[in-house]
């Protein structure tokens, strides 16, 4: 991979690999891997990663995500092919992103917990912090799009 900027896994390379495991346990959890590439995707677009957009969602299509879906994952709140699953971790990524006012609102919270235990909830929520960790990175590195 060549970067625009610094090459940063070649200069810290123990936080880097610290990195790339916890993104691997996150993606071997048991939210599932295509679930979690939409939210993965979701949150580099709101971060505006063009590196992490294009891996996210070549590996959702590669996966066999209906290409409406993925076309529309930016509006989700108003596209009828997301489940109410999904827009409970999509609201609840969207939120620990941009942390508008701190916290997240209890009502995302609570719309979380109709469909997500205790366990699914810390592990959205570490895949939601790798993500966020990647695409700062990518933004700011800029990793040249293969």
């Amino acid at each position: 991979m060549k970067f625009h900027r610094v090459d940063y896994p070649k200069h810290v390379p123990a936080a880097f690999k610290g990195l790339y495991a916890a993104s691997t346990a996150v993606h071997d959890g048991a939210l599932g891997k295509v679930f979690l590439e939409l939210v993965f995707l979701r949150v580099s677009q709101i971060n505006g990663c063009a590196y992490c957009m294009d891996m996210h969602g070549g590996a959702l299509r590669k996966a066999g995500v209906e290409p409406r879906k993925l076309d529309t994952l930016a509006g989700w709140r108003d596209s009828r092919f997301f489940d109410a699953r999904e827009r409970a971790a999509l609201a609840w990524a969207e939120q620990l992103t941009t942390l508008p006012a701190g916290a997240p609102a209890d009502a995302t919270y609570e719309a979380l917990r109709e469909h997500f235990d205790d366990a699914a909830i810390a592990e959205l929520s570490m895949a939601v912090a790798t993500i966020n960790a990647w695409n700062r990175l990518g933004v700011g590195m800029q990793p040249e799009l293969a």
